[in-house]
């Protein structure tokens, strides 16, 4: 097999990544995953993929790009790209869950005499 690669993004994160045969090593911005992503729910959402399609320990995959939060989601929605890619009779598994789905959400921009994106300075009428 060769090397897939694959691009997931959410909020401002993009995930470069490349999935290829291997031992099941994750690697993220150089660095491994139980380094980069600290907490068990960020580390879960990136295995959640291979974990429904029963491929845990069987891909490298090499990610690139993003921050924190948002590169979790990120990296799980390019790898349940790649896996689709794989075999496509993993997409029946992976749908159902929404991992197959670009989440759009964005942060709100600051407008200009406002104190945050919705939240107004204090009006006096007098």
């Amino acid at each position: 097999m060769e090397v897939i690669h694959k691009i997931g993004r959410r909020k401002t994160a993009v995930a470069r990544v490349y999935v290829s045969q291997g031992k099941g090593n994750i690697t993220v911005n150089k660095r491994s995953l139980n380094e980069y992503f600290t907490t068990d729910a960020l580390r879960y959402k990136v295995n959640q993929p291979f974990m429904l399609t029963d491929n845990e320990g069987s891909y490298d995959v090499n990610v690139y790009g993003g921050g924190i939060t948002g590169q979790a989601e990120a990296v799980r929605l390019a790898i349940s790209r790649a896996l689709c890619e794989v075999n496509e009779e993993y997409r029946a598994n992976l749908k159902p869950e929404g991992l197959l789905t670009r989440d759009p959400r964005m942060v709100e921009r600051k407008k200009f005499g406002q104190k945050k994106a919705r939240k107004k300075f204090q009006f006096s009428k007098r």
